[in-house]
């Protein structure tokens, strides 16, 4: 991950004399130091700007400035908000506004028309606010005092989103062969999602992998095999298979990071030339970072990869995952997420075992090594990216993730159980109705407001389905959003 920032912008004018512009430079610059501290990401003050020129400039340098995610604007005195037009309109990058002041309460002997003067972010703020909103810019907008956890925690959590648009628009995803045939909604316009959401999706023939792998070493595979044996148990005793997993790895991986690529697909029916299904393989790129979709799903391969970047430490507990079969025991109704092999052990509530089962799909020579394990327990969301035709919707549901109620023994692959929002039946029919995929993003560490968030950032629609979510509710909602954006 490269190491990014945000940068502080902070408005006043020149009307109030230089001592008091003075000691708002000298504030920002403690507020941007210490939120720093906090925030999982540095905020650098850049600048107290006074005029459109000003505005203007820090804007086209954070434009094209790769380090830059975003920029958070405060107003510590009054900023009239017509210097801002030319710089906000030009803007590229995600944009906060943060609605705060410098001092947590009204001083009952301090007050006066000088402290007046200096401190008038509450008149400042809204008329910042104001040509936002006429300009109709995108933005998230945070009110309260700086250094409340309640603000830091939100402040961080767009700050994740904004890192979000940033790994989104230098995204490239690298297909080995097409979708599965006859498949729907892994299909979409990847002109359009370029120019919208800036991913680079391209396709690779499988030879040109197969090729790769057979220029893999011994060594080279001995070193990863330690990897192995050291992060997960090795529980069978076919060490070629796991071996074989290796080499699919490591030539995966090279091809990868030759194209700049941070996400991947491919699909059972293409192994052209292959002996096994990357199943341990896909699994532990997923555990370093990589996006992974399963039958050509680059959407979902991208979008794994992108949440994964806003999760703790710019690798978060994310994974591809896939609705498979529920339980619909009365008061007891769960949905059970899995795969053939690739679910990401970042969502395992144990240790990982490799083992080696014969998979009934696809043109599998060889028993394909896997990991097998539960997923934790926890609040989490699944995310579904769609193409619409003309317009890409972003559909989130909130689930909660269980103990699986029973040990199924003989499942093996990795899985997920969990309750889905507001109950599984009324959740299915929302999440059907919506139009979302079978294949998903399931994250423990990402919220559903980081995702509306990066949603608004890249201007695409966005459905919450929720606790409160009925299905009469969702579709005078999806229906006034189908006229809304067929007028924008």
């Amino acid at each position: 991950m490269r190491q990014y920032e945000f940068w502080f912008v902070v408005g006043s004018q020149f009307l109030y004399g230089p001592e008091v512009l003075e000691t708002v430079a000298a504030r920002s610059a403690e507020m941007a130091e210490t939120l720093s501290k906090k925030l999982p990401y540095k905020l650098v003050y850049k600048v107290t700007a006074k005029t459109n020129q000003e505005i203007t400039d820090v804007v086209k340098e954070a434009n094209y400035d790769d380090n830059c995610a975003g920029i958070i604007t405060w107003c510590h005195t009054f900023s009239p908000s017509k210097m801002w037009i030319n710089g906000l309109a030009n803007l590229q990058k995600p944009y906060c506004h943060l609605a705060t002041q410098y001092n947590r309460e009204i001083p009952n002997e301090e007050i006066d028309m000088d402290f007046m003067n200096l401190n008038q972010a509450a008149h400042g703020d809204r008329e910042h606010g104001f040509i936002a909103a006429r300009l109709r810019m995108p933005r998230k907008v945070i009110a309260g005092y700086w250094q409340d956890e309640k603000v830091q925690t939100r402040l961080g959590d767009w700050m994740k989103a904004a890192v979000g648009v940033a790994v989104s628009r230098n995204m490239k995803v690298m297909r080995f062969g097409d979708n599965m045939r006859e498949v729907a909604v892994t299909e979409g316009d990847k002109v359009e999602v370029q120019a919208k959401l800036g991913w680079q999706v391209n396709t690779w023939a499988v030879g040109d992998l197969v090729k790769e792998m057979n220029a893999v070493t011994e060594a080279e595979i001995d070193a990863l095999m330690e990897v192995y044996t050291a992060s997960y148990d090795v529980a069978t005793d076919d060490v070629a298979a796991i071996r074989y997993q290796a080499k699919e790895e490591i030539a995966i991986r090279k091809m990868m990071d030759a194209e700049g690529c941070k996400a991947f697909s491919n699909t059972f029916q293409d192994l052209y030339g292959m002996e096994q299904l990357p199943g341990l393989a896909s699994q532990h790129l997923m555990a370093q970072g990589y996006g992974y979709g399963g039958e050509g799903d680059w959407k979902v391969a991208a979008m794994t990869a992108i949440l994964k970047a806003m999760g703790e430490g710019g690798n978060g507990a994310s994974a591809f995952m896939e609705d498979y079969t529920y339980h619909l025991v009365e008061g007891q109704e769960y949905s059970l997420g899995a795969h053939m092999l690739e679910v990401c052990p970042s969502v395992a509530a144990g240790k990982p075992r490799i083992e080696t089962h014969h998979l009934g799909i696809g043109m599998n020579e060889k028993d394909p090594a896997r990991l097998v394990f539960e997923g934790k327990a926890g609040k989490a969301i699944v995310v579904s990216l769609i193409d619409m035709g003309g317009r890409l919707r972003l559909i989130v549901q909130d689930i909660e993730a269980v103990k699986p109620i029973m040990p199924m023994p003989n499942l093996p692959v990795a899985r997920v159980m969990w309750k889905a929002m507001p109950d599984l039946t009324t959740g299915v029919e929302c999440w059907i109705t919506a139009g979302g995929a079978h294949h998903t993003v399931l994250s423990y560490d990402v919220s559903a407001e980081q995702m509306r968030d990066w949603a608004r950032m890249m201007d695409i629609e966005f459905v919450h389905i929720t606790k409160d979510t009925t299905p009469e509710k969702l579709e005078e909602e999806l229906f006034v959003k189908d006229l809304a954006w067929k007028l924008k």
